[in-house]
């Protein structure tokens, strides 16, 4: 009873943050309002642009352009939205975000030319997915395994030269790899495409065209499970290492367990909840790729979406993308939170009291 009060006050409290985080990000995705003033400059630039090349407009006197401007000028100021007062106006965008009523982009579309922001981020979404949360899981259960492999054998050379190697690859962005293994692999030994996720122009044949996606994927997907598995094993090590030394593995060895069973029912699941932590919160960012990453390979995800939102001033993509990783990351801790207290009794003991 007391843990589920905690999971209420937990669950208010996430959705607060929520908000705040949503609200915060769509007044910085506007930089303030300034956002709106280059996208005014840039209607009133096309409307002139089109006015003057209308020979019938050139022949009309200057207090007549100037009305014809003025109407067509405001006309698509307030069809955009873009003449509403900025706190309104960033009220509503919030609660529309909220409510994942993303609207339309102002200058992206997807390859089909719509400028809904939902076809835009689902048309970019499972390339992301394919390439990140694969890899993720893909390294995540070998650096576990590895991890646990080094905590077993501590100070042996296997471990110091492991260590050495996972420590290595943790503080290198993937995309410094990345950019070795483009020269190495796709220009030097040409074994992999150096970039791009299809063959132009692609097979039309759906087997050709599958083999022809996985080949391109190989080398990023490579790239990313090298880059992040290090990480994994190095930090499960350490946990298992701590965990081995707790008074209640002490005893299961004292009650005659075999070593296996020592760490399944006890090792393991005391060490899970920042292991399961780390691997949510992984998971969940996977969603939303690594921007210079998918730049580096040119892989068209979400991760490039949010480099060519910026570039663009495409602030409904940003503010978009932005509310969806959010509901999902509060969604994630919560569940995690709930999670806590069924992996380790200790946790739902001290929430509950």
């Amino acid at each position: 009873m007391a843990f589920g009060r905690y999971l209420i006050k937990r669950g208010v409290l996430l959705l607060i943050t929520l908000v705040l985080a949503v609200y915060v990000s769509v007044i910085i995705a506007n930089f303030g309002g300034f956002i709106d003033e280059i996208l005014k400059g840039q209607i009133a630039f096309a409307v002139r642009t089109s006015l003057r090349a209308d020979p019938d407009y050139a022949a009309l006197p200057d207090d007549v352009q100037e009305e014809i401007f003025r109407v067509r000028f405001e006309g698509m100021v307030e069809a955009r939205g873009l003449n509403e007062p900025f706190l309104p106006k960033t009220i509503r965008y919030t609660i529309d975000a909220l409510q994942l009523k993303l609207g339309r982009a102002i200058v992206l579309t997807d390859a089909a030319g719509s400028d809904q922001i939902a076809d835009i981020i689902l048309e970019r979404l499972p390339r992301t997915l394919i390439l990140f949360f694969t890899a993720d899981i893909i390294a995540a259960a070998f650096g576990i395994w590895l991890g646990m492999k080094m905590a077993h054998r501590a100070m042996s050379p296997m471990d110091r030269g492991l260590t050495v190697l996972s420590i290595t690859t943790f503080v290198i962005p993937p995309w410094v790899f990345g950019i070795y293994f483009i020269l190495i692999f796709g220009y030097g030994l040409r074994i992999f495409p150096p970039g791009g996720f299809l063959t132009t122009p692609p097979p039309t044949d759906p087997w050709l065209y599958t083999a022809d996606f996985m080949y391109h994927l190989a080398l990023p997907l490579g790239t990313v499970v090298f880059a992040i598995f290090g990480s994994w094993a190095y930090t499960t090590r350490n946990l298992v290492l701590q965990v081995m030394d707790e008074d209640f593995v002490m005893a299961g060895r004292a009650k005659g367990l075999s070593e296996g069973a020592v760490q399944r029912k006890y090792v393991l699941r005391a060490a899970s909840p920042p292991i399961v932590t780390a691997l949510a919160l992984t998971l969940v960012g996977s969603w939303f790729g690594a921007i210079i990453t998918e730049t580096v390979f040119n892989w068209p995800g979400i991760g490039l979406l949010y480099f060519q939102a910026i570039q663009v001033f495409d602030a409904p993509i940003i503010i978009g993308l932005i509310a969806v990783y959010a509901v999902l990351l509060v969604a994630t801790v919560f569940v995690l939170d709930l999670t806590y207290g069924l992996l380790d009794p200790r946790v739902r003991a001290t929430r509950g009291a």
